[in-house]
């Protein structure tokens, strides 16, 4: 009898067990989201999480849709599966079931959408665009019921200089109209994906969940409205995307996959910042590990795209975000970081999917031998091939601040344009180029000016009319500045209108000096100018040697030209135009976009102290 008690006790308690095994096989995650049938690629791995889950086989049942490969990995709570989704395959959803001993513990209904028959095809952002740089969280706070959320961990402080200000997507949504008629053709929004981490997370690069955006600052629906209404207004949409590295509060942080998912997933230890050694033919091994392994911060863990199922992930997120918000483009956050081979992997897998989109990468270089390097079509001595076709062109950037602040000499001044512009020979094509007065990672445009209003009209009229496809952050068009201080958060403050208490507001002029509302119209003016030029878009570039502070070059094609004058001295200069007759016929009429007025180029021009001409021509 006692016997038959134990052995009663023993199978109850195994049942119990077993039970209780069962219960831990639910599923937390499956990623990709959902899926489209017709890609260009059939395969499709899915990253499954759940307590114990590798324990269990999965199996389906879909017309031509199989499981080719399961993936087991060293932590039991993940499992990956390999798809082939055919060519006749077709939208709907199947079950995953998920077995043990030919029993089903789980099951995961999994969709196929049907994709848009467009998208392969879409029209990337280019030369003949405008691109707005936005930091949602700092420009329009359309939703204040999503600036707490009880799951999430900061809150709004918008006295805190690197809180939460509130803004969020439909902050943007609400100012389509104020941007659209700016003439920006282009917004490129600081990443919007969650950032749960304790503090500072409004900057939005420190991702906790690759598939959902931040609730703060809307929903995946929202963003994808944001796309729908922005191409009703010939806005296209490019999305901030970082493979670099997460935030160290990503759901994975807690339970990594494989030991080899982040690179020193123990101890942190940070990058060196040397980029030259990814190309640098005599770098030390040692050297070029410790910059593409490092971690750019202690909060930002660096993802190991060595391994493949990490690669994987990366690019699937990447070209499920471009199909599903129905994006133009994507700015690839600290390119090179994540070694030379990922990135070839990475932008020619998007290209693809997706020929016509444009990407451009961040390398935060002065030479144009190291942005050059990474270019689609450049022949490089170690036999590189890229697929990435735009980076942020800093060497001209940084030559245009010199150029502008300098005291005008044989080696100063101007001169440091002209001859940034002499090494476009080593792009493979520098009129994909983005070209910037500023970003969100450096001083304000005015700021780094000195406040020095002639020179903001100077260099604005040089970025707008310069080869390449000019990005303009969010307050550079009011003249947001922030002497004293280079902290990010100041860098990025609000805009004025975007909260309701503002008592100033760039979005209706209310409040704005006259200065700011000068260069708000001096830029609106040039921008919607540049959109229905294409001689500014694609034509040719003739630039004169600077002499005695002024700067002469031309735009033009088989039909158009542009003449740009751009002079620094304190009096006014006359223009001897004979010296530009291998491109300028005398008595050629012309027009004068900024002030209206034309004129007959004949033997000489005036041109007026501090000021830039854009003269327009046929």
């Amino acid at each position: 009898m006692h016997k038959q008690r134990v052995l009663l006790t023993l199978f109850m308690a195994t049942l119990f067990m077993a039970a209780s095994a069962h219960a831990g096989d639910k599923i937390r995650r499956v990623e990709p989201l959902f899926w489209w049938v017709g890609m260009e690629s059939p395969e499709l791995q899915l990253l499954v999480y759940g307590d114990h889950i590798a324990e269990l086989e999965p199996q389906m049942d879909y017309p031509d849709v199989q499981i080719q490969r399961v993936i087991r990995v060293e932590n039991p709570n993940y499992l990956f599966i390999d798809l082939h989704i055919g060519s006749k395959a077709q939208a709907g959803t199947f079950d995953i079931s998920f077995t043990r001993q030919g029993e089903t513990v789980e099951s995961h209904s999994y969709e196929l959408r049907s994709r848009d028959q467009k998208a392969s095809h879409h029209k990337g952002f280019n030369p003949s665009d405008a691109i707005y740089l936005i930091t949602p969280d700092r420009f329009a706070n359309g939703n204040p019921g999503n600036d707490e959320i009880p799951s999430l961990q900061e809150g709004k402080n918008r006295k805190d200089k690197g809180g939460r200000h509130g803004g969020d997507i439909q902050g943007v949504i609400d100012h389509l109209d104020y941007i659209d008629r700016m003439g920006f053709s282009a917004i490129w929004l600081n990443p919007v994906l969650e950032n749960d981490m304790p503090h500072h997370s409004y900057h939005g690069y420190a991702t906790t969940d690759y598939y959902q955006v931040d609730a703060r600052m809307g929903s995946n629906e929202l963003y994808k409205e944001l796309s729908k209404k922005a191409s009703e207004r010939g806005i296209k949409l490019i999305m901030d995307m970082i493979p670099n590295h997460c935030g160290s509060g990503h759901w994975w942080m807690k339970d990594l996959p494989m030991d080899n998912w982040v690179h020193y997933p123990d101890s942190f230890q940070v990058t060196n910042h040397r980029r030259t050694t990814v190309r640098d033919p005599y770098a030390a091994g040692a050297d070029h590990k410790k910059f593409t392994h490092g971690w750019f911060v202690s909060a930002m863990p660096d993802m190991n795209q060595d391994n493949p199922l990490v690669a994987k992930y990366l690019i699937q997120n990447s070209i499920w975000w471009v199909e599903y918000a129905n994006l133009s483009g994507i700015r690839i956050d600290t390119y090179p970081y994540s070694g030379k081979k990922f990135m070839a992997q990475f932008t020619c897998r998007l290209r693809e999917e997706y020929p016509n989109l444009n990407m451009v990468g961040e390398e935060w270089s002065m030479n144009p031998a190291v942005i050059a390097y990474w270019q689609r079509g450049k022949e490089n001595p170690d036999n590189y091939t890229s697929c990435l076709p735009s980076l942020m062109d800093f060497p001209l950037n940084n030559a245009l601040i010199r150029a502008l602040n300098e005291e005008e000499g044989w080696g100063s001044g101007w001169i440091k344009a002209y001859k940034a512009l002499s090494n476009d020979f080593l792009y493979a094509n520098p009129h994909n180029l983005v070209i910037f007065p500023d970003n969100h990672d450096m001083s304000r445009f005015y700021t780094q000016l000195n406040e020095n209003y002639n020179h903001y009209k100077l260099g604005m009229a040089y970025i707008l009319t310069m080869r390449g496809i000019p990005q303009i952050f969010y307050g550079t068009e009011i003249l947001m500045s922030h002497p004293g201080t280079d902290d990010h958060g100041i860098i990025r403050s609000d805009f004025p209108g975007g909260w309701p208490s503002d008592e100033k507001n760039a979005f209706t002029g209310q409040g704005l000096s006259k200065q700011r509302l000068a260069a708000q119209a001096y830029m609106k003016k040039l921008l919607n100018w540049r959109k229905q030029n294409p001689v500014i878009h694609h034509g040719r570039l003739k630039h004169f040697v600077p002499r005695n502070g002024v700067y002469v070059y031309f735009r033009y094609n088989d039909q158009n030209k542009v003449m740009v004058v751009l002079n620094k001295n304190e009096e006014k200069q006359m223009l001897e135009l004979d010296r530009f007759s291998e491109i300028l016929q005398p008595g050629t009429p012309a027009r004068e976009i900024i002030t209206g007025k034309t004129l007959d180029l004949e033997k000489q021009l005036e041109v007026p102290a501090k000021t830039p001409m854009v003269l327009e021509m046929e």
